[in-house]
């Protein structure tokens, strides 16, 4: 069992930036590959990017992303924190949503509670 708590959301400017995190707790963070969803008002929830276990010629785990955030989003974590971060660059209005941290090994898939980004002026 992994419990996953996101924090960091809050409203920003167009423009502006925000770094999410999700603790993971447990033992065996290093195993599971991280990802962050948002779901917007009325939408159906999304994969934003996803960050792999750290392997031996990628120890840091590699990295894939949604084409809207490609570009503007960076997924890293820190296995000895048992912490995965979303940091977001040149947020948009349309980045609006509920973010959600997910931890996915096999056939056990973990969520976190989600935390909410507002972007407006």
């Amino acid at each position: 069992q992994v419990q996953l708590v996101e924090s960091g959301g809050g409203l920003v400017q167009p423009g502006g930036s925000l770094r999410l995190s999700c603790a993971a707790s447990g033992s065996t963070f290093s195993y599971y590959a991280m990802s962050w969803y948002r779901q917007a008002p009325g939408k159906e929830r999304e994969l934003v990017g996803t960050i792999t276990n750290p392997g031996g010629s990628t120890p840091g785990g590699i990295t894939n992303y949604a084409d809207s955030v490609r570009g503007r989003f960076g997924i890293s974590r820190d296995n000895a924190k048992n912490t995965v971060y979303l940091q977001m660059n040149s947020l948009k209005p349309e980045d609006t949503a509920v973010y959600y941290c997910n931890a996915k090994l096999g056939s056990l898939n973990f969520w976190g509670q989600g935390t909410q980004v507002t972007v407006s002026s």
